[in-house]
């Protein structure tokens, strides 16, 4: 006779794979892999444990589905970049990354529990070899030891607040990390603070309208009228500013506009006139 929890699951809609693993994830990065059995998912879910090995036929099999969709999208970026220019591919696969690790920050801070857990199967092969292969990309062609050091260090930079800091808002902490990578970086072409997905190749060797000037001392003015704000940069001015721990001067330099620019939008958010009556 056939288990009842394998009839039951087999039953079920098509989407109880995908509650499996949204409930486990939740689970493991609370409490830790360690300390989540499958029966803990099971009752947290309505199932029972035959159910979920219906679906994964080990606790580490459950695991690896968590896993393997950050590395799959690590790699589907990679390959795009690496058809860039060299210095486009250096920017790419640094910004790529950036956005990859905070898709999957709840992934990573399941991890952050254990990270020996990499280890199990083929999963951290198969990063360490990502790994690697980023790193050269970054490194850039007959790399110098400093320029191979600074590519490790830019990875670092990238990935552990992702972890350590998961108070602050995707948006905010994207700012704030691009920040200090121009920092350690000054040479590197880099996208807008708010850009999703791969940087696009560039034919100059700066980023234009960056915020800052050579000499790193803060934001810049540009020449013209100031480039408009989308929408969702607008609200993430206003939440920087809400905070209270961020300039006018700041939210410019991280945005790549005017202090103008950001004055205006703040006021229409309130419903004030800009200070001064600047750029009305």
């Amino acid at each position: 006779m056939q288990d009842s929890g394998l009839a039951a699951a087999s039953n079920r809609p098509p989407d109880t794979r995908a509650r499996i693993l949204e409930t486990a994830m939740d689970l493991f990065a609370r409490h830790g892999y360690q300390r989540t059995p499958l029966r803990v998912i099971a009752d947290q879910l309505g199932l029972t444990k035959a159910a979920i090995l219906y679906h994964f036929p080990t606790k580490e099999a459950l695991l690896t589905a968590l896993v393997e969709p950050f590395l799959d999208e690590l790699d589907t970026m990679l390959d795009a970049a690496r058809a860039l220019p060299p210095q486009a591919a250096r920017s790419a696969v640094l910004e790529g990354f950036l956005d990859v690790v905070l898709r999957h920050r709840r992934a990573l801070g399941m991890l952050a529990h254990d990270m020996s857990l990499l280890a199990r199967g083929e999963s951290y092969q198969r990063l360490f070899g990502l790994s690697m292969r980023m790193n050269q990309v970054v490194a850039g062609p007959r790399p110098s030891r400093r320029d191979r050091v600074r590519s490790v260090q830019a990875f670092a930079m990238l990935s552990d607040p992702v972890v350590m800091l998961a108070d602050i808002p995707d948006d905010l902490l994207r700012a704030d990390m691009l920040d200090g990578l121009r920092r350690l970086l000054p040479d590197l072409p880099l996208g807008d603070p708010d850009r999703t997905g791969p940087a696009p190749a560039r034919s100059g060797p700066e980023r234009p309208d960056s915020g800052s000037d050579r000499t790193g001392r803060g934001p810049r003015r540009s020449a013209g009228r100031p480039r408009a704000l989308s929408e969702e940069r607008i609200q993430v001015a206003r939440r920087m500013h809400a905070s209270g721990a961020h300039t006018v001067e700041e939210i410019a330099g991280r945005l790549g506009v005017s202090r103008a620019t950001v004055y205006r939008h703040l006021a229409a958010g309130t419903g004030d006139p800009p200070p001064g009556g600047i750029d009305p």
